[in-house]
């Protein structure tokens, strides 16, 4: 008889004798440690994902969104990656020919900005099948991510608490479909939407699967919101799956505001670089700037270049 029989056999034998033993017997063998004492403290670490690394992509959105131009003039600029919005589907439909031109430009397309995840439940529906028909583009042109901001904010009234629950709800409902195509969704903080403050960001966090949403953090949209972007980062450095690094000056009010090239506003980018290094984040960030700053005599490129140059000299980004 092999010794694997033989054990199991006894295994049996010991199953038997044990049921017919008194229960507080019973209960007091199995009071008794199965195994030696031993230290778990090792398991009380986390994994170590890699040493801190961040690549720099750059947002077509200061090109109005015109895919082509925005795609040769950010791999002219030195940028590594690519963020585009949803018109590019309109202006290059087969995502065969974008994952060719991106490729001749060496750039890794990073994410697709596919708008909105609106709460109300009458579009939710065919909101999810728009969202689910980017994915399988993003996917096709050779893509990673999705990125969806939260549905608008209501103009009035005090926080809805319950409007952030059933956003984490929705955004988990649009980042379980667009996994059957590999992507990973990001929940993009914004001004005037249900994850503007802080405390929004929590709570769709809490109310949303860890493993089909992430947060996708924009440092410029998280302080004009109320919050502290280093200490966002700091706290959801387990769901962080990209960032935008941006820039904000004007007063921290509502309106009156813009966003700038970086450097020249009021985000802490040592303070945000110092927390990626601390939780050792490895990923993309993207340069994103909606429109050149009134009265800049600079183009797209040459604005967006500047954002790249600050980042490589300071922070010593990777390429």
């Amino acid at each position: 008889m092999s010794p694997s029989r033989r054990e199991f056999l006894a295994g049996l034998a010991t199953a038997g004798a044990l049921a017919a033993v008194p229960r507080t017997a019973h209960a007091s063998i199995a009071s008794r440690p199965l195994y030696p004492p031993m230290s778990l403290a090792a398991f009380a670490a986390p994994i170590n994902r890699g040493d801190y690394q961040v690549r720099v992509g750059c947002s077509a959105i200061t090109w109005s969104d015109k895919a082509e131009k925005a795609i040769e003039e950010i791999a002219e600029a030195g940028f590594a990656g690519i963020q585009l919005r949803a018109p590019v589907i309109e202006q290059l439909p087969d995502p065969h020919k974008l994952r060719d031109l991106l490729a001749q430009h060496k750039l890794t397309f990073v994410a697709l900005s596919s708008g909105q995840a609106s709460i109300d439940p009458s579009v939710r529906k065919q909101q999810l099948a728009t969202h689910v028909e980017h994915a399988h583009y993003v996917h096709e042109a050779g893509g990673m991510y999705l990125q969806l901001v939260a549905a608008a904010a209501k103009p009035t009234g005090p926080f809805p608490a319950a409007d952030a629950k059933l956003q984490g709800e929705v955004l988990s409902e649009i980042g379980k479909a667009i996994a059957d195509h590999g992507l990973k969704l990001g929940f993009h903080n914004h001004m005037n939407t249900v994850g503007q403050p802080p405390e929004a960001i929590d709570i769709i966090l809490e109310n949303s699967d860890p493993n089909y949403m992430h947060l996708e953090l924009d440092v410029a949209h998280a302080l004009q919101g109320g919050g502290d972007p280093a200490a966002i980062i700091r706290k959801h450095s387990q769901r962080l799956l990209f960032l935008h690094f941006k820039d904000v000056a004007g007063p921290a009010t509502p309106t009156g505001y813009e966003f700038v090239e970086l450097g020249k506003g009021r985000v802490d980018l040592p303070a945000i670089f110092a927390a990626l290094k601390e939780v050792k984040f490895r990923g993309w960030g993207i340069v994103e700037l909606d429109r050149v700053p009134h009265g800049s005599a600079l183009s797209p490129k040459e604005a967006n270049a500047l954002s790249l140059h600050l980042l490589r000299e300071k922070f010593g980004v990777t390429l």
